[in-house]
């Protein structure tokens, strides 16, 4: 049996209930999507430990807003998009108050991580949600909250960026 946590009381949810897609639980959310928002956040951050801390960060949001989201799973998305953008927003004001900056030491050669890294954060986001999330441009475009025409500029630019670095 579902817990109050789970569910909303019946009748309460604004979300439609239909016999062929029943209406998922919080936790039946949480356990099909956490590896893969974790994955998304992943290719977006660079940093495992970090994109489970905003995915987690993404569920408690969910939760507190479960009653009222009518499409979980695509709130959920763009709530791990944005919480990976403010996160490199941070990293970057922090990386500009440094007086002395620190060295980045190199890990390994991932040459298509590193070209991605150095994409504008759009083009980045548009190219992983394409490509390794195999969504589609109206998917991307209401994820990113932008139009399907500017998704498609965004990935071709990053795919030309990418074509520059990577081309031997």
């Amino acid at each position: 049996m579902a817990s109050p946590v789970d569910r909303p009381p019946e009748g309460t949810s604004s979300r439609p209930h239909t016999p062929e897609q029943p209406q998922p639980t919080f936790t039946e959310l949480y356990r099909d999507c956490f590896t893969e928002m974790v994955r998304l956040a992943y290719l977006l951050t660079g940093s495992r430990e970090t994109a489970e801390d905003l995915v987690q960060e993404s569920f408690v949001k969910l939760q507190r807003h479960w009653r009222r989201v009518e499409q979980p799973k695509p709130y959920l998305r763009r709530s791990v998009v944005n919480a990976c953008h403010s996160h490199h927003r941070r990293r970057k004001r922090e990386r500009e108050r440094q007086r002395d900056p620190v060295e980045i030491a190199e890990l390994g050669a991932d040459e298509l991580g590193d070209a991605l890294a150095r994409l504008p954060y759009r083009q980045q986001a548009a190219l992983i949600l394409r490509y390794y999330h195999d969504l589609c441009e109206a998917d991307i475009a209401a994820t990113l909250g932008c139009r399907p025409g500017t998704v498609g500029s965004l990935i071709h630019r990053g795919l030309a960026e990418l074509r520059k670095v990577i081309t031997p």
